[in-house]
């Protein structure tokens, strides 16, 4: 059996050209003993993954140049030599950037018998929904009645961050930019705001004015002139999660931090950076909490879809541009 998949030709400095993906075909050896192999349904392109396009080591190995990419994805069981796995089983796994996985067992884990679209488990209930779920109430220490800032808050994590804010009886504010992101925004009862056309000084006035008693909680996806802003509306003994910064991920030389650092020591604020995949214990008791919310309509979540294997690489450069809203997904 073959196998499409992608690989990188070169480390980019800058937003990667799209001429750096290569779609190449191999012939897939014999299943091992303990490997399984799945024919992948969804794809997941995330941010994150520009940092494995470095060249260096972050908090997870990069991209080699030309081995197969890989990236979160939704399959379906077609050949198995492992007794914990059955042909027909729906499943996860980070073999993505590819249409036939073949992966130890180990590495797959099957889908929860709950009724929600398959592709879910790469958004909303997926690492995305379980980034929220985790920079919210793990390192943020939200309680019931912060007031609530979030960037980015039409994205695949800002979304659900600012929708169980609300069901905290939060009172909560998104940055976001197209109109139709931020009039969803508002359709789920975040008071949005545009960070379009604005330094930084007149977006932390569109925040005060969205939250006129200051700030408690931040959750920061973007950095750049959104941390800037935000510095200078926390309240005392504000607490900040730090989930990305995908204003510099591109960027050729590094940016200046904000000028306005010293609030944290003013306001005597928290800021905290994390990696989802060190709270993945507690994957548990966020789908238990939302899992059931989602199935029965309670969550709201959007997924921009690109068909086809071919797309993978301008739906991850879309990223970049504002091209989603909520979670990016390839169908295959």
């Amino acid at each position: 059996m073959q196998s499409q998949f992608y690989t990188l030709t070169d480390y980019p400095n800058g937003l990667p050209d799209r001429a750096l993906f290569k779609l190449e075909t191999q012939t897939l050896p014999e299943l091992a003993e303990g490997e399984v192999r799945i024919r992948n349904h969804w794809l997941s392109v995330d941010p994150y993954m520009r940092g494995r396009m470095s060249g260096i080591r972050t908090y997870v190995d990069p991209f080699e140049l030309g081995k197969p990419m890989e990236g979160g994805a939704i399959g379906e069981v077609i050949e198995t030599h492992d007794s914990s796995l059955k042909v027909g089983d729906k499943v996860s796994h980070m073999g993505g950037w590819r249409d036939i996985a073949q992966l130890p067992a180990q590495g797959v884990t099957k889908l929860p018998d709950i009724d929600v679209p398959e592709q879910a488990y790469l958004g909303v209930l997926g690492m995305p929904g379980m980034t929220a779920w985790t920079g919210l109430n793990l390192i943020a220490e939200c309680k019931p009645a912060d007031n609530v800032l979030v960037s980015a808050a039409s994205g695949a994590v800002g979304s659900l961050a600012v929708q169980l804010a609300k069901a905290k009886g939060c009172h909560v504010v998104g940055i976001a930019g197209a109109a139709h992101k931020l009039a969803w925004l508002e359709s789920l009862g975040v008071e949005p705001v545009s960070y379009r056309d604005r330094d930084a000084y007149e977006l932390s006035d569109a925040i005060k004015l969205a939250s006129p008693n200051g700030i408690d909680v931040y959750f920061e996806n973007v950095g750049g002139i959104c941390l800037e802003a935000a510095l200078s509306q926390l309240n005392e003994g504000a607490r900040i999660a730090v989930c990305g910064m995908i204003d510099g991920y591109n960027d050729k030389e590094p940016a200046p931090g904000p000028s306005n650092l010293a609030q944290l020591i003013m306001r005597k604020a928290k800021m905290q950076g994390f990696i989802v995949a060190d709270h993945w214990a507690n994957y548990s008791y966020f789908l238990n909490e939302v899992a059931p919310q989602v199935a029965e309509g309670k969550l709201d979540y959007k997924e921009t879809v690109k068909e086809g294997l071919e797309s993978t690489p301008d739906a991850f450069l879309a990223l970049f541009n504002g091209g989603n809203t909520g979670k990016m997904l390839i169908k295959l």
